[in-house]
């Protein structure tokens, strides 16, 4: 099965994305940081609302989930180089053209995402 034309194009623009997305994480969670050294050290008890520290966590969480994302797209890119794209990696039947449309970085078929491993 050859992988779709436009493969490349669509794993590209979401790396592009990734990255961007990744960038704007980095330097939220980084803001947190430099504003928690002029706050109060107590925001446990802060009345308005979530702590310092939740959102330190929240951004880090989504950063390391770009990341993860990241990842993913660049090892669906190098399968598309060696031929291996559209291919699941457990099983070795093909991915549907279906699945790949709604995530394009999919290494498995739906019944092998679908096990637990």
């Amino acid at each position: 099965m050859s992988p779709p034309p436009d493969a490349r194009a669509v794993l590209a623009a979401d790396r592009t994305a990734t990255l961007s997305r990744l960038a704007s994480l980095e330097r939220e969670q980084a803001d947190i940081i430099a504003a928690a050294r002029l706050a109060n050290a107590d925001d446990e008890h802060d009345p308005e609302g979530a702590t310092i520290a939740f959102e330190r966590e929240h951004a880090g969480a989504l950063a390391a989930q770009a990341r993860q994302h990241l990842a993913d797209v660049d090892a669906a890119l190098a399968r598309l180089d060696d031929g291996r794209y559209g291919t699941c990696e457990r099983c070795g039947a093909p991915i549907s053209p279906a699945r790949l449309e709604a995530r394009p970085a999919a290494a498995t078929c739906i019944a092998c995402a679908g096990r637990v491993r």
